[in-house]
């Protein structure tokens, strides 16, 4: 009998059902909720790593990898990674700075020699940055129409570089994927090895990143993903993408696996030395003193309070993120096959919720007679306003003339957005007691508004008389890809970009009018004869000019 017992208990022990059960924690299950309400069990998924000082907590694969042949999604799921690529060019670029084989500062010039940089200095550093002004080759109108051609470097470095420059390098920032690219050939030209061959040689095979490659179409792959968009017509294959064209700007394969790999490599200085990391790292300052929030290949933002690192990318039938925060040693990745619904949010909000700082914060009450401390026009230092206003006990906040949002209070002077509860406000106080200044913070990174004594403007505006009006109706081209109409219904003014809705302009005086729905304004300008020969244009921040044509 007791010989029977021993046998029993061991068996018990040792049975593989029972020893494969653990316990759920309370993180894990919010995870769980949070993934599983993007990500449906019949649909398109995606696969997430979380891990916290350098230690995996949470590592699961939700939907389908491929709908067509009911298959699910694995951890080990291969996924097209897009702009994700940007990091690796970053670093390899890098690499060969500490060979000795070319400097940051040096003109693209000596290494493509028949560039036409139209008598502009244009640097390696201004392409890692984003600075150069070199026009982004996915914004011009026939783009679309090459999808399916194969390129090489040369043939799609011709295919952009005769576009007009965007402003002087290093004056400002605009993404541009024709900087990566050049950045490609830099590498091909330096090496005489490919592209794709010098990420094998030099980072996957050392790092033992088994499932990431240069993407192949051609080549048979474990475990890729396929890619789903949304059309006309609901749940589609992803359009066809030679992926000659993303090139060093966004063709790399690979997994949430490997790509915590690779982070953990890059920080740990088995790739670059930390004097490199720190410049890759840090954000880089225009020629005017502001700082970006962009290094060479990396992003920089917040999560509620603490600092981030982090990129997105974007291609044909998926979408990746991965965000790293330094200060709490957290590194979490979302790898989906979907392009039509974006990790982004998701993958903050898990972040934020891995270093206790969740996401769904149980607002505070603020006594309604402090309320009216927080309201007024605050401005930064492009003289872009932010208002603050009141109305039945809430404030909301406007960006320019832009859709007001909701405020709500977590701690004492400090509010989140309603329609975005991963942005927030923190209004900081002089030595009075009297609110001064407010600190806008994202995953996009921070801002700093000054409270001005300017009145809060009216919301509809004022109304002009129909001669005023009628001189700017016509037809406006910021660039031969975009044009915009602007009519007029009697003391009324429309604007229509094509194949987009008609919306109303607001004057803000004779000449300048917003738009409601987004943060944009319009300043109509005249030559010296009083014809009226553009409009500036400014939204998010941006200005470009647009002339009319007609």
């Amino acid at each position: 009998m007791k010989k029977h017992a021993l046998i029993l208990v061991i068996g018990l022990f040792f049975n593989p059902a029972i020893a494969q059960q653990k316990e759920v924690s309370p993180l894990e299950t919010t995870f769980d909720k949070l993934m599983s309400e993007q990500y449906k069990p019949r649909e398109p998924g995606a696969t997430v790593l979380v891990t916290r000082d350098g230690r995996i907590i949470y590592k699961k694969a939700f939907g389908m990898a491929n709908l067509e042949l009911d298959t699910p999604m694995e951890t080990n799921s291969v996924f097209k990674i897009g702009s994700l690529t940007k990091q690796f060019t970053a670093v390899a670029i890098l690499q060969l700075m500490e060979q000795g084989k070319l400097q940051l500062q040096d003109k693209i010039t000596r290494f493509i020699p028949d560039y036409p940089t139209r008598g502009y200095t244009i640097t390696i550093e201004h392409l890692l940055t984003h600075t150069s002004g070199i026009r982004n080759y996915s914004s011009i109108k026939d783009t679309a129409k090459r999808m399916a051609v194969d390129f090489t470097p040369t043939e799609m470095i011709d295919y952009f570089k005769n576009q007009p420059m965007r402003f002087p390098p290093g004056t400002k920032w605009e993404y541009s994927n024709s900087g990566y690219v050049l950045l490609g050939h830099i590498i091909e030209r330096i090496t005489g090895k490919t592209y794709g061959e010098y990420l094998e040689e030099n980072i996957f095979k050392p790092l033992g990143m088994t499932n990431s490659r240069y993407a192949g179409d051609r080549t048979l792959i474990t475990n890729r993903a396929d890619g789903y968009t949304h059309g006309k017509h609901g749940l589609e294959n992803a359009p066809y993408l030679s992926m000659t064209q993303p090139y060093a700007a966004g063709s790399i394969l690979s997994t949430v696996e490997d790509l915590l790999t690779w982070h953990a490599s890059v920080h740990s200085g088995k790739l670059i030395s930390k004097e490199s990391l720190r410049k890759a790292l840090t954000r880089y300052t225009l020629a005017d003193g502001k700082k970006t929030n962009y290094g060479y290949g990396w992003r920089f933002g917040y999560i509620r309070d603490s600092p981030s690192i982090w990129h997105g990318g974007w291609i044909f039938g998926f979408f990746t993120m991965a965000i790293y925060l330094p200060g709490d040693d957290l590194f979490v990745a979302v790898f989906s096959n979907d392009d039509s619904r974006s990790p982004e949010d998701l993958t903050a909000k898990l972040a934020a919720l891995a270093i206790g700082e969740p996401y769904e914060e149980t607002t505070i009450l603020v006594d309604h007679a402090l309320l009216p401390q927080y309201t007024g026009v605050y401005e930064n230092e492009d003289g872009l306003q932010q208002t603050i206003t009141l109305s039945n006990n809430r404030l909301s906040s406007q960006h320019g003339r832009g859709p007001q949002t909701e405020l709500k209070a977590y701690q004492k002077d400090k509010f989140f957005f309603d329609d975005d509860v991963m942005r927030t406000m923190e209004f900081t106080r002089n030595n009075e007691g009297e609110v001064g200044k407010l600190i806008a913070k994202s995953r996009n990174g921070h801002e700093v508004w000054n409270k001005t004594d300017k009145p809060i403007p009216a919301p509809d505006g004022i109304k002009l008389d129909e001669k005023i009006l009628k001189p700017y109706v016509g037809e406006y081209e910021i660039t031969p890809e975009f044009t915009f109409l602007v009519t007029r219904e009697q003391d009324r003014l429309f604007i229509q970009a094509t194949g987009q809705e008609r919306l109303e302009a607001f004057a803000e005086s004779e000449t300048k009018f917003f738009l409601k729905v987004t943060d944009a304004q319009l300043e109509f300008m005249r030559d010296d004869a009083g014809n009226v020969v553009k409009v500036v244009v400014n939204q998010g921040g941006r200005q470009a000019d647009a002339k009319k044509i007609r």
